[in-house]
This record gives structure tokens, C-alpha cells and sequence, in this order.
């Protein structure tokens, strides 16, 4: 209802790619800080575009004061239009820094999940967070007390009972102090949290819809935690034979029931032997790997079991990896790229990343090796592609000869049958005229005699035809 988008991809397009527009702006505001970009599907992105729009918006208003002025020449664009229409909003700061909390809000757990690393067992609780972060802003504490976090998906955040109050709703300490110094009457303020409840409330409900907190097997893989394995490992248990349920259902464990009770009988051996070590509760997500830690718990002691948390955790979070390729993608692609480049290039980039950068890459034997003979490898490439092209075309060279024989050997099939119609009519009327006297006679001559000619025609174009299919299929040979 606010359309932020709209106002911060204007606050970019007004001074995008316009030197002279940047220059007066520079000149009035003796700033050179511009807008950045708006992202209307990653948010990710966006909170440092906020950000920087409050930064500049003092800024921005002396630059517009200066073309109301006429200082300076009116843009006269759309984006102009709607920085124009923001500026007579007395609460647009306000809208700004509310936003800018909102994407505070997401930032971190955003961020976090933008990773390739095995992070599915802190999924669920990290998402609970994120969501009872918001929900504490506009919704009652007793609504939110020992709540489950199946019970966060189910929540009805649209009914008023379990909302605060407008003017008790949380919308941020930068926020706040923009209301305050808006000077706003008290009915403006009041729309303007009924707004940001509403808000809130439209945001909790997508991520409610969209949740994979609803799935079980979601909120099952937090039995992989190690600070949940050191604090409750007896949850932690019910959790894991939940998901060898699962799977036995599904039809997608080896062995069959057999296995499953050596996963669990496993998993329970684990748990009282291993789940009290103080290296479970200090275990940092960030800074360490989940497979890599619970391997040098489980792989020798608990084959069957680490190889069930091995399908376990190749279980996807999110899509930051497809993405991203698409990203690297469009980075290394210029004018004229074939695919094998682009694989070329793909492979590079991936390896440079898997080690951490280039000057962290290994110089390995067959490495330089690679690198020295590979001017005589792209010679030899472009040997075989020559080779492939020519073969290509003396194939393509051979399939028109063939078709065309096809075509020439019905052609005389056709002309063959045509020529002995002729013929046969010919002397029908030949016949026939020797039986009769007078006009009639001279008109069934006259008619053979015509047919006749036609007959020797197709004679000599059968011939050439004869000639040409023996010509094409000496050059076949």
C-alpha cells in the first residue's frame, strides 16, 4: 500500500546512467552518494537499498528544493514524479526505517542459509526464530508462550485477539523517532501502525503459507543438532525414529525394517555414549560442518547410522545454489560463447571456489602438466574439428547425391510408365483407322501420328534420366 518498490527504483533510475543529472546533483548536495539498485524478489539485496536511501534522503530533498527552485533543470521524468509525490508524504521516513526493520529482521537468517553446507538439522529452529521474531511485535505474549513450532505455522495472526493494541505494536526504535519528529497528527499515526500491523501480519501469513516447518521431516532433522543431542537427546530420539518411519513408508531405506532397527539401536548407542561430551554443546554452525563433525562420531563405530544421516543431510534448504550458478553464469557469458566454453569457464570458476580462491589453489604435477601441453591439446582439437567438419560435409554432400538418385530413379519410373501409355494409344488409333475410310480415317491417323511423337519424347528424356542416374552413382562409388 505504501509502494516502497516503486520509490526506491525511482530514488536509482532518477540519476542511473546520467552524468549531467549526477553532476547537479553533486553540485547542490556536494555529496557523490547516489541510491543503489532495488531488488523487487531478493531481499537479501535490499537492505542496504533502504539503507542508502535514508542516507541520502536529506540530500535528495535539497536536490529537488533546488529544481522547485529552478536552480536547476526540471528532469521531468516519472521517477522524478514519484521522488516529487514522496516528498509531500510527511511519514515517508518513517515507512523507510519500518521497512528497513523488516529487512533487518530477515537479513541474518537470509544470509546464513546462502550456503552449500549441510545446515538442515538448525533449519527449523532458526526459521521458528525468525518467525516468533516477528509475531513479538504485534502479537500478545501469552499467545506466544510455549508455543510449538508446528502451532507457529498454524497461528491465526488475522484474529484481533491475539493482537497488541496499535499503538503497543513494536515497529522499531528508527521508526519511532521518524514518527516523532514527523509532527504527524495522532489519526495519521494511528493509520500509519494499523499499516504496519497489517503489514506484518501479510508477512507472517506468506511465510505461514510457504513454511516448510509444516513437514515433519523438517522439524525431525533437528535431531542431528548437537546442542540438541547434548540438552535433550531423548527428543532427539522420538525425532530420529520418526524419520526411519518416514523413509521406511516411502519405500527409501535399504534393508527394510531390519535396517531401521539398526539405525535406531545405533542412534541410541550414540546418544548414551557420546551426546554428553562437551564438544556437542560448544559445536558453532558457522564455523565448523555438520557432516564433517558427526563423521568422526559415526563413521566407524555406526556405519548403518552414518550413512542413513549422510542421506539425511544432502537434504536441500533452499535454492541459493541454483541461483547462484545462474549468477556465475551470466558473469562469465560474452557475445558469441559455445556451450563447451561456458562449461570450461563453469568448471574453472568451480574450482577456484571449492579451494578458496586462486592463490589457494594447489600447483600439482598433472596441473602444470595440463597447462604446458595445452597449446598442442587446442591445436589438436582444432585437427579434429576440421576433420568433423569436413567428414560433416562430405556427409551432407552424399545424402543430397542419394536423395537425388531417390529422386531421379522414380522420375524414370514415372516417365517409363508415361512413354508406354503413349505407345499403347498409338497404336490403338493405328488400329482403328484401318477399319475405316474417309474424315474418320485421317482424324485417328492424325491422332497416332501425335501420340507417336510424344512417345519418342519421353524416349530421348528417358534416356537422359538413364544417363544421370548412372552418372550420379559413379560419383556415389
Amino acid at each position: 500500500m505504501w509502494q516502497l518498490d516503486k520509490l526506491l527504483r525511482a530514488m536509482h533510475t532518477l540519476f542511473h546512467n546520467v552524468p549531467a543529472r549526477r553532476e547537479d546533483y553533486s553540485a547542490v548536495t556536494n555529496s557523490t552518494i547516489f541510491p543503489l539498485p532495488f531488488c523487487g524478489h531478493r531481499w537479501i539485496e535490499n537492505l542496504p537499498v533502504v539503507e542508502r536511501a535514508i542516507e541520502v534522503w536529506p540530500s535528495l530533498q535539497e536536490y529537488m528544493d533546488a529544481v522547485r527552485r529552478k536552480k536547476l533543470p526540471n528532469p521531468g521524468t516519472a521517477s522524478f514524479d514519484t521522488i516529487e509525490a514522496a516528498l509531500k508524504d510527511p511519514l515517508i521516513l518513517a515507512k523507510l526505517e519500518f521497512y528497513m526493520t523488516v529487512a533487518r529482521t530477515f537479513n541474518p537468517f537470509l544470509k546464513r542459509y546462502q550456503t552449500d553446507e549441510p545446515v538442515m538439522p538448525f533449519f527449523s529452529k532458526d526459521l521458528a526464530e525468525l518467525i516468533k521474531g516477528l509475531l513479538r511485535r504485534f502479537i500478545k505474549r501469552e499467545v506466544l508462550q510455549d508455543i510449538s513450532t508446528l502451532q507457529l505455522t498454524k497461528l491465526d495472526v488475522a484474529d484481533k485477539k491475539n493482537r497488541h493494541q496499535p499503538k503497543h505494536i513494536d515497529i522499531g526504535l528508527g521508526a519511532e523517532s521518524a514518527l516523532k519528529s514527523s509532527n504527524s497528527s495522532e489519526l495519521r499515526v494511528l493509520q500509519f501502525r494499523m499499516d504496519c500491523m497489517q503489514g506484518l501480519s501479510n508477512i507472517v501469513s506468506k511465510v505461514q503459507e510457504k513454511s516448510p516447518l509444516k513437514y515433519p521431516t523438517v522439524r525431525h532433522m533437528a535431531c542431528l543438532d548437537p546442542s540438541a543431542i547434548f540438552r535433550d537427546p531423548d527428543r532427539c530420539k522420538r525425532q530420529m525414529k520418526c524419520l526411519v518411519q518416514t523413509f521406511l513408508q516411502d519405500k527409501q531405506l535399504t534393508g527394510g525394517v531390519s535396517a531401521g532397527d539398526i539405525i535406531l539401536q545405533q542412534f541410541e548407542a550414540f546418544l548414551s555414549l557420546e551426546s554428553r561430551s562437551e564438544e556437542f554443546l560448544s559445536f558453532q554452525p558457522m564455523q565448523e560442518r555438520l557432516d564433517t563433525f558427526l563423521c568422526g562420531f559415526l563413521r566407524r563405530p555406526y556405519p548403518e547410522l552414518w550413512t542413513f544421516c549422510q542421506k539425511l543431510l544432502i537434504l536441500s534448504h533452499g535454492q541459493a545454489t541454483v541461483e547462484r550458478g545462474f549468477s556465475v553464469n551470466k558473469e562469465v557469458e560474452t557475445c558469441n560463447m559455445q556451450g563447451d566454453t561456458v562449461v570450461a569457464h563453469r568448471l574453472v570458476c568451480d574450482y577456484v571456489t571449492q579451494h578458496g580462491g586462486v592463490t589457494k589453489i594447489p600447483l600439482t604435477k598433472e596441473l602444470l602438466t595440463s597447462v604446458a601441453s595445452a597449446r598442442s591439446k587446442y591445436r589438436v582439437h582444432l585437427d579434429q574439428e576440421r576433420r568433423k567438419k569436413e567428414s560433416d560435409e562430405q556427409g551432407k554432400k552424399r545424402k543430397a547425391l542419394e536423395d537425388h538418385l531417390e529422386e531421379l530413379k522414380k522420375k524414370r519410373k514415372t516417365v517409363q510408365e508415361v512413354s508406354e501409355s503413349l505407345a499403347r494409344d498409338a497404336d490403338r488409333f493405328a488400329e482403328e483407322a484401318e477399319g475405316k475410310a474417309g474424315t474418320r480415317m485421317a482424324q485417328l491417323i492424325t491422332k497416332s501420328n501425335a501420340l507417336r511423337r510424344s512417345y519418342k519424347e519421353k524416349l530421348a528424356e528417358l534416356k537422359n534420366i538413364v544417363e544421370e542416374i548412372a552418372a550420379t552413382g559413379q560419383e556415389l562409388r
